[in-house]
This record gives C-alpha cells, sequence and structure tokens, in this order.
C-alpha cells in the first residue's frame, strides 16, 4: 500500500514584500494579500469540526502574538488540538531562518527563543521533532548539526538545485542522512532529511486556496461537470520516493485565510481516492504531519544514502544561480551582526548585574525586545537582503528599538558593577566617524566592556576635533595613542570580567583626542561585475536581489593604480590610504603587535548612470598554489572544502562560471597550499570565491536596474542618505600564516569580530559552552577541554547544573531522536568536558554574592 501523508501548512514569512506587522493583521493587502491573525482564527475553526483534521505551523513570532490575543477560552481550544496532535508545532523557531548569511550563535538564540516559548506554553506536546527549511535557497551544514543537537528527528527543505534534484529523482535519493559535522562523533550531528517532492506547494491542480484558480472537486454526479474521477486519477502520480510512504504539501505562501476552502476539497479526496481500495487500488490517503511522515520512514528501517557536503549554491535553472543575496544589502547585514554583538553583551550584562539591572537608576530595561528584533532579522528575507526596501528598514527599525531597551539594561548594570551612578554615553555612528561627546569633549572618559572569555587587545578609534590628548588607563598610566586628521587610535587590552577586582577591563581616561591613520604594502585590487540586463541570447535572467548574473565571466578593474592620499608610521598603528575612484576607496592598517593586517573598504554611490548595475569586488592575487581549491565556513562554525567548477555529490554542468563558482561566507574564507595560507575574516556575511589560482575575492557591494524575477518586484538599489545609492564600509581582517597553525589565528579572530567589545564613554539563566575547534585543525586547539561551572563566575555561586538540549527546551537526558540516542557519564557534576566542535547547554541555579 502505497500512504500519501497530506500535510496542511502555510508559509508565513516573518516580512518579504510587508513587514511583520502589515502580515499579521492583514495591512496594505495592495501588495500582498496576507493576513496572518485570519489564518490562525480560520485554521483553529475548521480543526474542531473533524478530528482527523491536522495542520502544522512554524513561525513562533507570528503565533505568539496570535496567542497572547486569545481569550482562556480559545486558548484551551488550541491546547486540547495540540494534546491530541492535530495541531503540530514543526521547526519551532522565532523565523524559518536563512541558512547563507546567518551566524550559528544568532540561529541558536532565535530557536532558542521560539521553543522555550513552546515548551513554557504547551509543555512536551508543544515541542517541535522536525526542523522544516521549505523556502530558504540553499542549506548549510551547520544548520542541520544544530537541529540534530536541538534534538531533532528529521528535516524537510523545499529548494534544491536543480541538477542536483533531476538526479535525485531518477535515482530515487530524495531522502537521505546528513552527517552534518567531521567533528562530532557520529550520530551526534547525523540528521534524517528529506526533500519535499513540490518545493513547499501542493501538487499541480490541487491547490484549493482562496488565491488558486484549480478547479474544486465536484462531487455531484448528475453535474455536467463532474470532476471526482478526473481529479483522482490525477493525483496518483509520485515515484520517486523509497518507502512505501510520500508526503504531500497543501498549502504555500500565506494560505489557509479561508481554512474551510482547503480542507472542504481534501476532506472529498480522501474520500474519493481511498474508496478505490474496494476496487484493488494500493493508495492509501490521510491527513498527516512531517513527524508522523517521519515515524513511518523510520519504521520501514531502510538504509539510506549518506550526505557529508552542503547544498550551497543553488540554482534553479542554467543561468539562474541564487548566490546576489549573499552579499546583498551589505549595510543591515553588517547593522544585523552588530546586534548580535551587542545582544550578547546585554545578555551577559543583565546575569552580572543581577535583577536590579532590568529596574535601576537609569529606568527600566530589558533584553527580550532586542532577542525578538533579532529573532526576526534571522528570517530568510531579513539579513538574506530579499526584502522591499520599506521592509529593510524595518528590519532595521527593529533592530534599533532593541538595543535601545537594552542600553538602558547595559547602564543600569555598570553602575551596579561600578558603584557609579555616572551615566554613559553610546556613540551609535562610530562606523561613520561620529561620536558627540568625544568630538566636543575636552575631557572623557572611556569604559570597554569584553564579552568574550578571555583576554583580547582591540584598537580603538574615536573621532575628536583636538591635535593633543593624553591618555591613561585607571592607575594613571600612560596608554599608547596616535592623533591623525579627525581621530585618536589607541589599543586597550580587555580582560575578562572580574568583579573581585571592581574592573569592567581597564578604564581609560581620555583627554584631548583625534583621528588615526597608518601604511602598509597591499596585494590586492578592487573589481566589478557590470549586472546582466536579461537581454542576452542566453537567458533573459538578469542580476536582482537574489541572483548574480555578471555580463561577463571577467571583472572591470575600477582603477589600475590607486591614488594613495595618506601615509601614517606611528608607534601603534601604520596606515595607507587610497582612492580607486571616487566611489571606491580602502584604508589598510597594521597595529603594533597585530598579526593581522586590516582592510577597511567604503564603496558607493555606486554609480549607474551609465545604464549598468554593478556588482564590487575585491580581489586578493597571490602566489598560492591553490588547485582550484578554496574553504569557505559554514554560519561561522565548521570549515567546508570548495573546488571550483565542480560539486561533490553529482557530476555538475557549469553553465555560470562566475556566478556558479559563489559560496556564502559568514566569518572568513581561505585558500592555502602545503606552506602558505591565506585567510581573510569579515565583519558580516558575504559572497566569495576562487576564479584563479591562488585568488580569493569577496564581493562587498551590489547595486541593481532590475528586479530579479523571483517575487520582491523591485531593483536591488539602496537609496542611501541623499537618495543616489548607498554607501557601504566594513573591514576584513588578512593573515598569511602556514596552514597547520593558521586555526590558532583565525578563528580567535572571527570570534573577536562577531563579539567585539562594548564602548560607552561618560562627561534563572541558562548557559552555552562551545568548543571552538574542529578536529585535527589545530595540534593545540584541537583537543578536549574540561570546564569546572562552579569557577565560570566571580560574581555568582552555582548552586547547581542540568544539561538540557541544544535549544533549551528539554533536558538532555530525555532527548530520544529517531534511530540514535546519545548518552554521557562524567565524573563530576561540575567538570565538563567540550570535545572540537561540540556546544553544551545547562541550566545553572545561581545566586548573587
Amino acid at each position: 500500500m502505497l500512504n500519501v501523508h497530506l500535510v496542511p501548512h502555510t508559509h508565513d514569512d516573518v516580512g518579504w514584500l510587508k513587514t511583520v506587522d502589515q502580515y499579521y493583521y492583514g495591512d496594505r493587502n495592495n501588495i500582498q494579500h496576507a493576513g496572518v491573525q485570519y489564518i490562525l482564527d480560520s485554521v483553529i475553526d475548521q480543526l474542531q469540526k473533524d478530528p482527523a483534521r491536522r495542520f502544522i505551523y512554524v513561525e513562533t513570532a507570528f503565533f505568539y502574538r496570535w496567542w497572547k490575543q486569545q481569550n482562556q477560552s480559545t486558548q484551551r481550544i488550541v491546547t486540547q488540538l495540540v494534546n491530541e496532535g492535530r495541531l503540530e508545532f514543526i521547526n519551532g523557531g522565532w523565523c524559518m531562518s536563512d541558512e547563507a548569511t546567518t551566524h550559528y550563535s544568532a540561529v541558536i538564540d532565535q530557536m532558542t527563543l521560539g521553543l522555550r516559548f513552546l515548551n513554557d506554553t504547551f509543555g512536551e506536546c508543544g515541542r517541535p521533532r522536525v526542523a522544516w527549511h521549505i523556502d530558504p535557497f540553499g542549506h548549510a551544514r551547520e544548520h542541520a548539526s544544530i537541529f540534530a543537537q536541538m534534538g531533532y528527528d528529521g528535516f524537510f527543505f523545499g529548494r534544491l538545485d536543480y541538477q542536483d534534484k533531476a538526479r535525485r529523482m531518477k535515482t530515487k535519493e530524495m531522502e537521505m542522512l546528513w552527517r552534518a559535522s567531521e567533528s562530532l562523533t557520529p550520530p551526534l550531528a547525523d540528521l534524517f532529511t528529506g526533500v519535499l517532492p513540490n518545493g513547499y506547494n501542493p501538487p499541480e491542480g490541487f491547490c484549493w486556496d482562496q488565491s488558486c484558480d484549480d478547479a474544486p472537486i465536484r462531487d455531484d454526479p448528475d453535474l455536467e461537470d463532474y470532476n471526482v474521477d478526473e481529479i483522482v486519477q490525477k493525483f496518483l502520480n509520485a515515484g520517486f520516493y523509497k518507502a512505501n510512504h510520500i508526503i504531500m504539501t497543501m498549502g504555500s505562501d500565506f494560505q489557509y485565510e479561508n481554512a474551510n476552502l482547503w480542507y472542504k476539497n481534501m476532506d472529498k479526496l480522501i474520500k474519493y481516492v481511498n474508496a478505490l481500495q474496494a476496487k484493488g487500488s494500493k493508495v492509501n490517503v490521510l491527513y498527516s504531519t512531517p513527524s508522523c511522515y517521519l515515524q513511518e520512514l523510520n519504521l520501514a528501517n531502510l538504509t539510506w544514502p549518506l550526505k557529508t557536503d552542503d547544498f550551497f549554491p543553488y540554482a534553479d535553472d542554467a543561468h539562474d544561480f541564487w548566490t546576489g543575496y549573499f552579499t546583498s544589502r551589505p549595510a543591515l547585514k553588517l547593522y544585523e551582526r552588530l546586534s548580535n554583538s551587542r545582544l550578547q553583551t546585554c545578555n551577559q550584562l543583565e546575569v552580572l548585574g543581577g535583577p536590579k539591572s532590568k529596574s535601576g537608576p537609569f529606568g527600566e530595561g530589558d533584553s527580550d525586545t532586542m532577542s525578538k528584533a533579532m529573532g526576526v532579522a534571522q528570517h530568510h528575507d531579513a539579513v538574506s537582503g530579499t526584502e522591499k526596501q520599506h521592509v529593510a528598514y524595518d528590519y532595521a527599525r527593529r533592530l534599533a528599538t532593541g538595543w535601545a531597551h537594552c542600553e538602558v539594561l547595559v547602564r543600569n548594570s555598570l553602575a551596579i558593577l561600578s558603584g557609579s551612578e555616572a551615566p554613559h554615553v553610546f556613540c551609535e555612528n562610530l562606523n561613520i566617524s561620529v561620536c558627540p561627546l568625544t568630538e566636543s569633549s575636552h575631557k572623557f572618559s572611556m569604559n570597554v566592556y569584553n564579552p568574550l572569555g578571555r583576554t583580547v587587545s582591540w584598537p580603538v578609534r574615536l573621532p575628536v576635533n583636538g591635535s593633543v590628548y593624553s591618555v591613561t588607563d585607571a592607575n594613571g598610566r600612560a596608554v599608547d595613542s596616535q592623533v591623525g586628521n579627525v581621530f585618536i587610535s589607541l589599543k586597550c587590552t580587555c580582560y575578562i570580567y572580574d568583579m573581585k577586582s571592581s574592573c569592567l577591563l581597564p578604564l581609560l581616561s581620555v583627554r584631548w583626542f583625534h583621528c588615526l591613520i597608518m601604511c602598509v604594502f597591499v596585494l590586492f585590487d578592487n573589481h566589478r561585475y557590470n549586472a546582466s540586463a536579461g537581454n542576452n541570447k542566453e537567458s533573459p535572467q538578469t542580476s536582482g536581489a537574489y541572483i548574480f548574473r555578471p555580463n561577463s565571466s571577467d571583472p572591470f578593474v575600477i582603477n589600475k593604480t590607486a591614488e594613495t592620499q595618506i601615509v601614517t608610521v606611528s608607534s601603534t598603528v601604520q596606515e595607507v590610504t587610497q582612492w580607486f575612484s571616487p566611489w571606491v576607496s580602502q584604508v589598510v592598517r597594521l597595529y603594533e603587535g597585530h598579526r593581522e593586517l586590516e582592510l577597511e573598504w567604503t564603496v558607493g554611490p555606486v554609480p549607474v548612470a551609465d545604464g549598468l548595475g554593478k556588482e564590487v569586488i575585491t580581489r586578493l592575487d597571490t602566489d598560492i598554489k591553490s588547485s582550484d581549491y578554496f574553504y569557505t565556513d559554514s554560519n561561522g562554525r565548521e570549515v567546508l572544502e570548495r573546488r571550483k567548477d565542480y560539486r561533490p555529490t553529482w557530476e555538475l554542468k557549469q553553465t555560470e562560471p562566475v556566478a556558479g563558482n559563489y559560496y556564502p561566507i559568514n566569518s572568513r574564507a581561505y585558500i592555502k597550499d602545503d606552506k602558505h595560507q591565506l585567510t581573510v575574516v569579515t565583519d558580516r556575511s558575504q559572497g566569495a570565491s576562487s576564479l584563479y589560482n591562488g585568488s580569493l575575492e569577496i564581493m562587498l557591494h551590489r547595486r541593481l536596474l532590475y528586479d530579479d524575477y523571483r517575487g520582491v518586484g523591485e531593483p536591488l538599489s539602496e537609496p542611501g542618505d541623499f537618495s543616489d545609492g548607498l554607501v557601504a564600509r566594513g573591514r576584513l581582517l588578512l593573515t598569511f600564516t602556514p596552514p597547520d597553525t593558521a586555526a590558532d589565528v583565525h578563528r580567535p579572530l572571527a570570534q573577536g569580530m562577531v563579539l567585539q567589545p562594548l564602548l560607552s564613554f561618560q562627561d534563572d539563566s541558562y548557559y552555552e559552552l562551545e568548543h571552538q575547534y574542529q578536529a585535527k585543525e589545530s595540534k593545540t586547539h584541537s583537543q578536549p577541554v574540561t570546564v569546572n561551572l562552579q569557577k565560570l563566575f566571580s560574581t555568582l555561586d552555582v548552586l547547581g547544573a542540568s544539561e538540557m538540549s541544544l535549544g533549551a527546551n528539554q533536558w538532555k537526558e530525555d532527548m530520544d531522536r529517531l534511530q540514535w540516542n546519545a548518552g554521557n557519564n562524567y565524573p563530576s557534576p561540575w567538570e565538563v568536558t567540550l570535545n572540537p566542535m561540540e556546544i553544551r547547554t545547562f541550566l545553572l541555579r545561581v545566586r548573587q554574592l
């Protein structure tokens, strides 16, 4: 018997063409007809009418909002539906995160935010067992590893490269076992993974939403247009899955606003297809959920093909590679990354400051607002840069509002920890060299909070209006500094917070400042690809928010010679400023005592008066014999090997020699040979490739003139402050090391770029322990590490500890995944051992000292 599992669902983007609020309330339906609150209202009503009916829901950000607005009677009904398995939560994160442009720490946070709400509200019955990423545009191995460590039994997604999908359908390998880590011992990061047959849409001809045009089932035999036999025969067509169970998604974007249309026709479909069993039919149709379907596959006890790489890059046709969004909206990508750093600092200071940090001398503050804003920002049409412009503004506004709430909390906590209620000022615009306090004050102090669990040396640049400054630390010792044109630069050593010494890090007393700038030889150049306008004979596809399609395989050099304007050499920094054109410049810095070279790039406004969209890259050319191999990180964690014009699991027919070789990088990329390795650490997610031996290129900025026909409906042309195009600025850190010691340098650099020190100026909790090195990556650091939980905090007394899943929504000892169960025994309840790439989560019971 072939069992067809009908899975009623809706895919509700947490922002895309409309903002989150507009989607929830059904506002601005002239853009897109969608109202999430009405979907949930209608589905709950229809589920009550037949106990056989099922529905799955994914986006907790929307459900959380809807749940808060329901009365107790409705909440009791929903709870009963959840307990009976008729309403099932799938995935369960605050959003369905993007997989190319998100950092693992932010992914874990947004998943935990949603999962803990479901657990607190519905208990065990509300815990999702299946990960569900039906819309993201390519799939990262690290995401699969995270899902496995959170206790999920399986993972289903909708988008797969068209060549890979054709091969898998032919060989019946649409379902597989994904081994998602080279460092974690199997089956810790093993995850059953399935590709859905119709993306996430219903089979053709079976969409019964009010937004669809497919014929309903007309089952009155007296009617001339009776169509039951036709519908039933059309449905019986699916033969590329291995087991005698197949899954059919019945729903799509923002569907089920009138759920009666769907359920009435699905009831008839089930009735008439199953009626044929009396005549010998071997097809059984039923309402189901992904977890029920997965349970049946598990019982089949089959052997599944093994997958060890990832699903990037994704293309849906020969000239349609979704590799542009790796870089789209670079300013928003940076703002999201900085917001992540601020949220981690906010969370830490909330714990260190205790309950008074939320309500103290500077008012009421919280970290929840920032957590929810960051949760929304991980959505696959948010940090990806694939939303409409007005929605991008809304994402940024939410992050700013979140930080405003965190700011109050941080001020309160710093006052508690320092014993001083002097107000702290945060300079939000240092990226554009603006800080009113440092520019207007003759004397001021600066506090630096280090969110990392190790000592770091961090260069600080502050805009000032003077020419002579003296800088001293909290003990009155002089701090080496350099005054440039409009900045003062100095280097502060940031220690781990130690309450016993009442020091947040060295407190720098600063008076009279100015700017920095320095000098070093560079091995790189800036180029651009002109974007395809879709007017060539091969394909009408254009470059857009999603798609990268240059009109030539060779980039154009922006300027063969750069104008060197300023060279500075001092005891703290060497710096050179170069201009390649009026809209492309870079500053190269080498700080005293640092092993990395800093490249600060500024691009924009990108000119388009010539009628050509442009995609700007920086390219580093070396004599490294990389032999077409290069390496990129996966969500900031493990590093994967890449090879030009090659895919590990199928024979690639390369049709786009540039775009088809681009991969996402979240924190780093490198090329190497036996003796040398060039590593580039980034400050945000970007696209990168190695198209020539010894070369590494990174896309910095994109400004395009055409939509790419993937739904967003507008070109990616950010207006900037003066409506002439966005100016983007960023940093790359370059290291040149032997390969066997490279990780010892680039992993701390990448971690420091993600969790940056927080600068400020004056006129019950869960914890994750993480091993950040891959197996065999470093002779020194790729070893198990043991941590004593009682000795972690100088301001807290740890009374007890219980280990949880990575999502912090179930006890580790209760994790019971299909086919694989993990259990560890440790000699002491306080001694915790971390193996390479392992993340372990503990709920600690503490009291303030």
